[in-house]
């Protein structure tokens, strides 16, 4: 990025002292100019790999200085920017070339990270990875419910319609959202996400709409929010039935208008954003007690997608223990050949209030822990295996096919020994006790059964 020559093309002083010093400070090679002739006069002079012209720049306006700027150097990446810009105009400028088109007041941050992107399409563009791809693997599952998700995805990622995702926490809300931003056109604008639920409510409006210098006690200068910041991209606001009233009434502002003032603010700034929201919240609910507006309500409900719980999605489980363990075995150097069937069966039967975070928590343990070889029974948490002798004991059921009497007791004694083991460590005279046997009793039926590798004196 060093190795770029920018042009600033802009006739307000200050604005062109802020741009180029701001640009500078990121180690940026930047020239300021005031008028369309002398920066037709640098780029035919010199190098220019990036130009940044206002529109109605004296002398020669932008989008001459533009066509001109083309015939020199048909590669170079041109932003434009403009106060109060037609759409027409806005729309002609992208159809010849320009990059992007940007509303004045420019803040130098987003500024910056637009070149950013820019310059990393056009240095390896084999090396951009269609984003929707990367984020749907990691949405795991065969299930109908997952499925059903998909196609829903597919259907309204483009469009600009909000969305509500409801479900309880772990689900996957946010890749959700994500798979939804990565999908629509505006997969190469931002994706920003808010947890309202994890910001105090004094600073989340700050957080949300940004402040004017001066605004309250430590505003030493003016902020940017997270809804200007995401402009022609997503915001993901996580937990939004957290949100106070006061904020709720703003956030419909937003929705109904596309504007927002910043806090201290007395001038409305436009923004061309997708909200998604998510929540744990039964919302319907929380209206009927005055606890969230219903006017919101009814316009983030444009489109509710409701994740279901993992306890209601058991055939995704393995798939999802597989693809945990792959993720885990690169990052901590493992080698978890899998899982025992009588593993998986415990792991099954748990009920999983965390969901799929809890899940992948677990796997992660496991795998650091185990190091190798395949996970089995003994080597689950207690309260996985208390919860599936608990459901054996309340549950014993005879296959329709029939069974070995013999098997079916020796399995469920040896699942009972292998979980006195391990609430005891694999020491035999605490295991004993918690079966209410003989220690010698114990240690013949660990033989027989060949649990030895999990026991100590």
């Amino acid at each position: 990025m060093t190795e770029q020559k920018i042009v600033i093309a802009e006739h307000d002083h200050e604005t062109r002292r802020m741009l180029v010093s701001c640009l500078e400070e990121c180690h940026l090679n930047v020239s300021g100019v005031m008028d369309g002739e002398e920066a037709l006069s640098l780029i035919n002079s010199r190098t220019v790999d990036i130009l940044i012209t206002d529109l109605d720049i004296p002398k020669i306006d932008g989008l001459t200085l533009m066509d001109n700027a083309r015939g020199v150097n048909p590669d170079m990446i041109i932003f434009m920017t403009a106060k109060n810009a037609s759409v027409d105009t806005a729309v002609k400028a992208m159809k010849i070339g320009v990059e992007e088109f940007l509303s004045k007041p420019v803040h130098p941050q987003i500024l910056i990270e637009k070149i950013r992107l820019s310059l990393n399409k056009r240095s390896n563009p084999e090396e951009q990875p269609d984003p929707s791809k990367g984020i749907r693997r990691k949405i795991i599952g065969n299930s109908s419910s997952i499925k059903t998700i998909f196609e829903l995805i597919n259907k309204i990622a483009d469009t600009d319609s909000t969305v509500i995702i409801n479900g309880e926490s772990g689900t996957g809300k946010e890749l959700v959202a994500k798979a939804i931003h990565y999908s629509s056109y505006r997969k190469n604008r931002p994706f920003i996400p808010v947890n309202c639920g994890a910001i105090p409510e004094e600073l989340l409006e700050s957080e949300l709409f940004g402040h004017e210098k001066g605004a309250f006690t430590g505003a030493h200068k003016t902020r940017i929010g997270r809804f200007e910041l995401a402009d022609t991209g997503t915001v993901f606001l996580d937990e939004i039935g957290d949100m106070s009233p006061n904020l709720q009434v703003k956030i419909l502002r937003v929705l109904q208008e596309q504007e927002l003032e910043r806090v201290g603010g007395v001038r409305p700034i436009k923004v061309d954003i997708r909200i998604i929201a998510a929540t744990h919240h039964n919302l319907e609910q929380a209206v009927a007690d005055a606890r969230f507006r219903e006017d919101l309500y009814y316009r983030l409900n444009v489109i509710p997608i409701t994740l279901p719980p993992l306890r209601d999605r058991k055939s995704d489980i393995p798939l999802l223990i597989d693809h945990f363990i792959s993720v885990f075995n690169h990052r901590k150097s493992r080698n978890i050949q899998g899982v025992t069937s009588d593993a998986l069966e415990c792991l099954k039967s748990y009920k999983w209030p965390g969901n799929i975070r809890e899940l992948q928590n677990i796997v992660e343990r496991l795998v650091v822990l185990k190091a190798e070889g395949k996970i089995a029974v003994e080597d689950l948490p207690d309260k996985i295996l208390s919860n599936f002798c608990k459901d054996k004991d309340q549950n014993i059921l005879l296959p329709q096919d029939g069974s070995s009497f013999s098997t079916m007791v020796t399995n469920y004694e040896k699942q009972l020994i292998q979980q006195a083991l391990t609430k005891s460590n694999g020491v035999k005279n605490k295991a004993a006790k918690l079966l209410n046997m003989n220690r010698t009793t114990l240690v013949e039926k660990i033989k027989k059964l060949k649990l030895d590798s999990i026991s100590k004196p």
